[in-house]
């Protein structure tokens, strides 16, 4: 069995990318198993091992919308900090805040929508209230000297609103970024985007006045397109990509959001391109294949389908 790929590179992509690994937070959020704070500290430190330099590590929402993440606490008191590895953490509202600050911690996200009616579900506010609830949010995490970054939801198609209108998401993302946020994620919550349609939205903004280096992409695999997705925005000039370990999580506000892309087959992808991310993929792949057996259940990703049998040592020649 293959355990690489072949290289051949592309014209106009990046030497290299980083990949913002979300699976310890928006992946284990939507997971109906709730796993141990112990095996949450282990998943961080075994993807640091694997080379991931940026790993989201949880959340400080209140434990009645997100019961998977109450131990944020806990779990980043246990956490044994690898120099050079960032560990941001989502934040809704300034309680969210006092608790990050109270903690040391040096990166956030702040966490909108696109639509109007995701807003109200997932924030319980409109799309204006969840930007005058993160201004301040915002403010006195710059003042404190932290990172911020801001996700945005909906960018391609909402449940209930359908097909959102490429304006309607430069508008509402070129807000937050306004608001002081160095990054702007965005993201397919339903997995509905296409390569044209990532295109469409990256010129928009380029043309609105945010470049591809204030841009990350988000992508899920509800309908296949993640992959393909992904490297639209690479040659658009994106360098930061969203991904979770294993392909695991979703939304727990979207019900038709199935997993985000999953680490492991964009690291193939972008191996097989000669693109650098300074990520180890056995690695990675043994740590969703241990990951996988606490969940109890298989892994979605095709990679660690694939690569998951007998280790490199036992292969036959």
């Amino acid at each position: 069995m293959m355990r690489a790929p072949f290289q051949a590179p592309m014209e106009g992509l990046p030497d290299r990318v980083t990949i913002y690994e979300v699976g310890p937070r928006d992946g284990l959020q939507n997971e109906s198993a709730i796993l141990p704070v112990e095996v949450k500290a282990e998943l961080v430190a075994r993807l640091a091992r694997a080379g991931l330099a940026t790993i989201e590590a949880t959340s400080f929402v209140h434990p009645k919308w997100v019961p998977q993440l109450a131990d944020a606490e806990e779990l980043l008191g246990r956490l044994d900090r690898v120099p050079g590895v960032r560990y941001p953490v989502l934040v809704p509202n300034e309680r969210g805040l006092d608790r990050a600050l109270g903690l040391g911690v040096t990166d956030i996200a702040i966490f909108g929508s696109a639509t109007e009616t995701f807003a109200r579900r997932n924030l319980n506010r409109s799309v204006d209230g969840s930007i005058e609830m993160f201004t301040p949010v915002v403010e006195r995490a710059l003042d404190a000297g932290l990172a911020v970054r801001a996700y945005l939801s909906m960018c391609f198609g909402d449940p209930w609103e359908g097909p959102v209108p490429v304006e309607q998401v430069v508008r509402h993302g070129r807000r937050l970024l306004d608001l002081g946020c160095s990054q702007l994620s965005l993201g397919d919550t339903i997995g509905v985007g296409t390569p044209g349609h990532v295109t469409a939205l990256l010129r928009a903004f380029a043309e609105a006045g945010v470049g591809p280096e204030r841009l990350a992409v988000h992508f899920h695999d509800t309908y296949g397109q993640a992959l393909a997705n992904t490297l639209s925005a690479l040659r658009a000039g994106v360098t930061v990509v969203d991904a979770s370990a294993g392909g695991i999580g979703g939304c727990p506000y979207a019900q038709s959001a199935t997993g985000n892309l999953a680490t492991e087959d964009l690291v193939w992808m972008l191996s097989g391109l000669g693109v650098e991310t300074g990520v180890d993929l056995e690695s990675l792949v043994g740590t969703s294949v241990w990951l996988a057996g606490e969940l109890g259940r298989p892994s979605p990703s095709r990679v660690v389908q694939a690569l998951a049998g007998k280790p490199p040592a036992e292969e036959e020649e």
